[in-house]
């Protein structure tokens, strides 16, 4: 996204003076929500961004990290987003593909052969340009992406092939491309929020949970688990926001400096998977569950139907397709 684009957006947002006068001045210190805990990779990125923020500003701005949901839901984080209640977030493209489907490409089953892969998709230049057009469709400013490395599955009972996972009730997160995936799969796709994820799976509330690594080693939920299954299935991008009604009261000079340091900040998460991921899935293996290693042929038909489901959805997944194909090593 050029720096003229960024600059640009008040006109985009068509508010007028009027309207503008009835907003709060931009205030010094901003606030960001996320849904991530505090020793979530997500929220260190957001804090090291106020840091910086507020080195790089001279003291002129700072920031306010709420992580964990304190906020709200992203659902409701993306509202006071639109409504300029709240300044900045790190959301999943998952919330954003609710509002801007096609988005909703980023996750294709397999799109990505493994984190480095994924890296490189989310760092082209077609999926940069689809930050473009987040000022019109729902009122905010993107300034770039994270990560939160692919999604495995957890599982309470044994599971041996793909059929082993239908009927059973699997905790995603609420968002439509998901849905579909194990909608395919014949499972019981159960969203919930991230909170709440680790009763359920020890109560049998739900039977299995699709998740990233880290949070199945960082937060234990190995511990209520027979069966890990290791299939990289989807990737999970993060993307940072910022309120397009407050961005259009900033000056030019702050438009670039968050620019410059939120877009380092998230993509600086993406390198840390890329590093990390690798020892939190060894850890996991070494634990006394089973654990088991799964490509595409697992799922069957699964994400044919996905992507057949989604070429009509989205207008980007022949494009994003098409990168991840120029990409491979």
């Amino acid at each position: 996204m050029t720096k003229n684009l960024l600059r640009g957006f008040g006109g985009a947002l068509a508010v007028s003076a009027l309207a503008l006068s009835a907003l709060p001045a931009v205030a010094e210190s901003f606030r960001l929500g996320l849904i991530t805990p505090p020793p979530h990779v997500w929220t260190q990125a957001a804090e090291a961004f106020g840091e910086e923020l507020a080195e790089r500003s001279g003291g002129a701005h700072s920031l306010q990290v709420f992580p964990a949901q304190q906020l709200g839901n992203e659902a409701e984080m993306l509202q006071q987003l639109q409504s300029g209640a709240l300044d900045m977030a790190f959301m999943t493209v998952a919330e954003v593909s609710n509002r801007a489907p096609s988005f909703g490409a980023f996750y294709a089953p397999f799109l990505a052969d493994d984190l480095g892969h994924a890296a490189r998709i989310l760092r082209s230049d077609v999926a940069q340009g689809m930050l473009d057009e987040l000022p019109e469709q729902i009122g905010v400013v993107g300034l770039g992406y994270g990560m939160a490395g692919l999604r495995q599955i957890v599982s309470r009972g044994e599971v041996d092939e793909a059929a082993d996972l239908a009927g059973l009730k699997i905790r995603i997160t609420p968002f439509t491309p998901i849905l579909d995936f194990y909608n395919a799969l014949d499972t019981a796709p159960t969203p919930m929020p991230l909170p709440d994820v680790y009763d359920a799976l020890a109560n049998g509330q739900v039977d299995a949970i699709d998740m990233d690594a880290e949070l199945i080693w960082g937060l234990r939920y190995y511990e209520h688990a027979d069966t890990i299954i290791e299939s990289n299935h989807m990737m999970f991008p993060m993307v940072a926001l910022v309120s397009g009604r407050v961005w259009a009261l900033l000056s030019d000079e702050d438009k670039d400096l968050i620019a410059e340091l939120m877009g380092a900040a998230v993509d600086g998460t993406i390198d840390v998977y890329v590093a990390e991921e690798p020892g939190w899935l060894e850890q996991i293996q070494g634990t006394d569950r089973t654990y088991v290693q799964v490509g595409p042929e697992f799922f069957g038909d699964v994400p044919a139907e996905w992507d057949a489901i989604w070429s009509v959805r989205s207008d980007m997944l022949d494009d994003l397709r098409a990168v991840a194909d120029a990409t491979r090593e």
